[in-house]
């Protein structure tokens, strides 16, 4: 019965994806035609296939649609993996923070049918309607706050920990630039290799030692 629940709520994951995928690929590009004021919510629905009520069910409007949203592209399952065997250490990130969340953003992006031409799609919504800068910038702290949030519950700390901000940050920005990679043009590697290259860079850089005293001052030769 529990693998039967498993495989019903993993269908039921990919069919909702699926569809949010549908409904958000449709108001790209109508919004990269139109532009914002030159389509309905209606249109949205018929070229997804989809009804009113649903659209309502995962965006609150045409410009959410085109942004996408952050909550529904965390599979239950990945999140429990997450969370599994945290290891908490008191008033500090465990040992195990840096693997779990590289294990997350994997699973997240090897299961997302996100495409070139969609991303490209996006960047073209936005090029008609330069408005909707402001929306993702609000989507993209809105975000950064929710994964702050998913690091600081699994560490077991507040997240406002300073080493809880400096994970989502760090990290946030090292997945932002793997992503910049893996969906140009040029590229040919693996979204797996980038981020394994990427934060191999930056635990060099942060494996320095630091050093706080005051900075020498060049004697005065006049």
């Amino acid at each position: 019965m529990k693998n039967s629940a498993n495989i019903d709520g993993g269908l039921r994951e990919r069919k909702r994806a699926a569809t949010r995928q549908a409904i958000t690929a449709v108001a790209r590009s109508l919004t990269a035609d139109r532009g914002l004021n030159g389509y309905t919510v209606e249109e949205v629905c018929q070229e997804a296939g989809i009804s009113r009520r649903t659209f309502f069910n995962y965006f609150h409007s045409k410009e959410d649609a085109v942004i996408g949203a952050f909550s529904d592209q965390l599979p239950q399952d990945a999140l429990d993996a997450f969370n599994r065997d945290s290891e908490r250490t008191p008033d500090s990130i465990s040992e195990t923070l840096l693997a779990a969340l590289f294990h997350l953003t994997l699973d997240v992006m090897e299961r997302s049918a996100i495409s070139r031409a969609e991303v490209h799609q996006l960047i073209a919504a936005i090029t008609a309607e330069p408005q909707l800068l402001g929306q993702m910038t609000l989507e993209g702290e809105a975000r950064e706050r929710q994964f702050t949030e998913l690091i600081a519950s699994r560490e077991g700390l507040a997240p406002g920990h300073p080493e809880i901000v400096m994970a989502a940050v760090v990290f946030g920005a090292v997945s932002k630039k793997t992503a910049q990679q893996f969906f140009s043009e040029e590229n040919t590697r693996t979204y797996r290799e980038l981020l394994k290259l990427n934060l191999t860079a930056a635990q060099k850089l942060f494996a320095q030692s630091l050093d706080t005293s005051p900075a020498a001052t060049p004697k005065d030769h006049a």
